[in-house]
């Protein structure tokens, strides 16, 4: 299923992300300002990003909620500029007025990390914008999330749960081609289940619906890579195993990557692409 706002580049989408917020967990306070913002989308985009996406509010582990007049401040400003000098945008909120006050600013996809959850009038909103709308498996806010990740099954429950938001979404009148769906690594998951997760792809992506991965820079990466004496990566040193993440999902099928480091896995989702052309 293809919507005809997703973009379509031929190969896997490479999102960009644009945290407007101080308290992100891999570069909170880097892009507070608007010119900062602005500029750094700017620079994903010549490097070849499909998407910006832009964030007004930290989901980080831990982290606490704003209040939507923060929310929509701290992003309005940006998506107008952006969308104005035609850089695509989707917005990363889990707030029907926040995604509101954005699809009026410019941005044409809406990235819900709650899948609907959060706010029962999202649904609503996209369905009359008639917009393109991420799903992500979620479980609860960011200050609750990591008590939330118990399952006997991960990759069947978040499936499953996958699937009644998706239900719900088609009953709001959301149609079926503007859905993507999302596993949601790191979200209400430890380790093992992002692991298990990424290896079983394949379940997400022979639902039918376009599949997001957003693994870029995660826990899980940082584990992974962690120093002798069991210190965790520092989130700017799990560049090369995100890009490593992304070509194994590219070549799983995907249909796009949320990532940080746009001209990494812009690379790698090319040589996917070519590659699956060759001979």
């Amino acid at each position: 299923m293809t919507h005809r706002l997703l973009p379509d580049p031929g190969r896997c989408v490479v999102m960009g992300v644009l945290n407007v917020t101080p308290d992100s967990f891999s570069d909170g306070g880097r892009y507070l300002s608007v010119d900062d913002a602005v500029n750094h989308a700017h620079e994903m985009w010549a490097l070849g990003a499909d998407l910006v996406d832009v964030g007004g509010e930290s989901t980080r582990p831990g982290a606490e909620r704003v209040e939507p007049e923060i929310e929509i401040a701290r992003i309005e400003p940006v998506i107008k500029e952006l969308s104005g000098a035609g850089v695509r945008i989707s917005v990363d909120t889990m707030r029907a007025r926040v995604a509101e006050a954005a699809l009026r600013a410019g941005a044409t996809v809406v990235n819900d990390v709650s899948g609907g959850l959060a706010d029962p009038d999202m649904a609503r909103v996209v369905a009359n914008a008639k917009v393109p709308w991420i799903l992500m498996h979620w479980r609860g806010h960011s200050k609750d999330m990591n008590s939330l990740a118990n399952y006997t099954d991960v990759v069947g429950e978040v499936r499953a749960e996958l699937h009644q938001r998706i239900d719900a979404a088609i009953q709001a009148g959301v149609p079926e081609e503007a859905i993507v769906i999302d596993p949601g690594l790191g979200f209400a998951k430890q380790a093992p289940h992002d692991w298990a997760l990424l290896r079983h792809l394949d379940v997400f992506i022979g639902s039918g619906f376009p599949v997001l991965v957003g693994a870029s820079r995660k826990r899980f990466i940082g584990r992974l890579l962690a120093d002798a004496d069991g210190t965790p990566r520092p989130p700017d040193g799990r560049e090369d195993a995100t890009a490593a993440i992304s070509t194994l999902a590219a070549a799983k099928g995907v249909w796009g990557v949320r990532v940080h480091d746009v001209a990494r896995s812009l690379d790698a989702v090319r040589v996917v692409a070519e590659w699956g052309t060759c001979g």
